[in-house]
């Protein structure tokens, strides 16, 4: 009995450190990952020296890197591509750094990975085709970089995906219509980008999407009646684009609208469905200068302006 006693707490002491201390593999992509990005001029820097548990912006669970956590920290240089072989890592967070060069064309090779946010930095290139490998992506946030090429086709395959931020950036090409299968995606946020084509009526299918926003890009078309079927948007930002056509008055259906900007389009008239500017939760509506409606109309909160 006296020997369990003094077993017990050497075992938890070695469960301890077993659990706290990643494989030497795991440590040396974070020491590639550190050495690429110019590391010890971070703000907060690592002591390679000390056990990776100790490192800042790292979290380490049951002996594997889990997140990475690096936001406003100074990091410069690129993204090495050996940091796909982080087996559990979900989290990828390194906004609001300096960080260059390309995304690694073999993203798609992480298996476990939920949240992407390389968001502010001066990432250029395309967006790699095989980001829509990582079934497990419940986010990706890219805005604020120098993004080029199109959105990837199979965009669509990511069952998973709630957001998918991209604004401010340099992409082109057309939406693709597989986007239409991110049925639980929430947000998609596109805007100031160099999009063109029409807004692709498979749109409609994402029935849980909260902002859809493609402010200042190059799209045409008329905005479709079924986009009247998202009622869960809050935020609809259709402004500085070239849309044409009548402003579908299914919009109206949208009982959740907190902001609605249909300001600098073609569309043919400048008549717009009472029921619309009355949506009672609407606060912030940006069309023409005096936009006319179809009968008399209380504007309520709604802010009018070009």
């Amino acid at each position: 009995m006296r020997t369990l006693k003094l077993l017990i707490p050497v075992l938890l002491i070695f469960t301890s450190v077993s659990f706290a201390n990643v494989n030497k593999c795991e440590k040396d992509i974070l020491i590639s990952f550190y050495e690429a990005t110019n590391g010890s001029n971070w703000n907060q820097t690592w002591d390679l020296n000390e056990s990776v548990n100790n490192w800042f912006g790292v979290t380490v669970e049951n002996s594997h890197v889990v997140e990475i956590n690096l936001s406003f920290n100074n990091l410069s240089g690129t993204i090495p591509s050996e940091i796909v072989n982080l087996p559990n890592l979900r989290v990828l967070n390194l906004h609001m750094n300096s960080i260059k060069g390309l995304i690694p064309q073999n993203i798609g090779d992480f298996t476990t990975l939920e949240k992407l946010n390389l968001s502010f930095n001066q990432i250029n290139g395309e967006i790699p085709t095989t980001i829509s490998e990582i079934e497990s992506l419940k986010s990706i946030v890219l805005f604020m970089n120098q993004l080029e090429g199109t959105i990837p086709a199979n965009i669509g395959n990511l069952n998973n995906l709630e957001e998918l931020i991209l604004f401010n950036n340099n992409i082109t090409g057309f939406l693709p219509n597989s986007i239409g299968n991110l049925k639980n995606l929430k947000v998609l946020h596109l805007s100031s980008n160099n999009i063109e084509g029409v807004l692709p009526l498979e749109i409609s299918n994402l029935s849980q999407l909260e902002l859809l926003s493609v402010f200042d890009n190059k799209m045409i078309g008329q905005i479709p009646t079924e986009i009247g079927n998202l009622n869960k948007l809050t935020e609809l930002s259709l402004a500085n684009n070239s849309f044409d056509g009548d402003i579908p008055s299914e919009i109206a259906q949208l009982n959740n609208l907190v902001t609605l900007m249909l300001n600098n389009n073609n569309f043919d008239t400048n008549i717009i469905d009472e029921a619309i500017v009355n949506i009672p939760t609407l606060v912030d509506f940006k069309f023409i200068s005096s936009p006319k409606v179809k009968a008399t109309m209380s504007i309520n909160s709604a802010i009018v302006s070009d």
